[in-house]
């Protein structure tokens, strides 16, 4: 395994939509998501797109949140590998909430998101995967599917004056947004 180079907002390869993989029980893509959940635990991150390691193929990683809101996510939960991902909006309801990325190092945002989604993808060993997701869970698939389409988090942001830096995030929070308690992706 290898611990891989995260591309940073303005490079190219965040920019343009990954291509679908054609067979994601391949050794290579096992390979790639193995590297892919190192460099996402070496970088503290919550999920990872492979468009942010400079790889276009149309694969995620993330640790979903637990069932049981009270369980801490802790670092070493289970990684759920997603090859060919696709999300399908359940309703109109949009909630706003902070997010960070590993590709917008630095920096923090209130995003609007869909509060309850449909996801489907393959694993590395051929499970399919359908799940209804609601919260927290939704807004992660969200934000790393995003990055198989080309969207950074910025871009979906509504009032950049809620883009603060991580060392005044604290600070800001302190002044009592009413986001101020919501998830944070990546």
């Amino acid at each position: 395994m290898a611990i891989l180079k995260i591309a940073r907002m303005g490079h190219p390869v965040l920019m343009r939509p990954a291509e679908p993989v054609a067979d994601p029980t391949s050794p290579e893509i096992k390979r790639v998501v193995a590297d892919m959940i190192e460099t996402m635990d070496d970088a503290d991150g919550r999920g990872l797109a492979a468009t942010q390691v400079h790889i276009n193929k149309r694969i995620v990683v993330f640790r979903p949140p637990p069932d049981d809101p009270k369980q801490p996510e802790g670092p070493n939960g289970p990684v759920l590998a997603l090859i060919n991902p696709e999300i399908t909006a359940l309703g109109e309801e949009m909630d706003e909430g902070w997010e960070g990325c590993l590709s917008v190092p630095g920096l923090r945002g209130v995003v609007p998101r869909y509060t309850k989604i449909r996801y489907r993808g393959v694993t590395p060993s051929g499970e399919k995967i359908d799940r209804t997701v609601s919260g927290y869970h939704a807004r992660v698939v969200q934000h790393e599917v995003d990055h198989l389409d080309g969207v950074l988090y910025p871009q979906r942001m509504k009032d950049l004056g809620l883009l603060v830096f991580e060392s005044e995030f604290e600070r800001f929070l302190g002044q009592g947004t009413e986001t101020g308690d919501e998830a944070h992706a990546e």
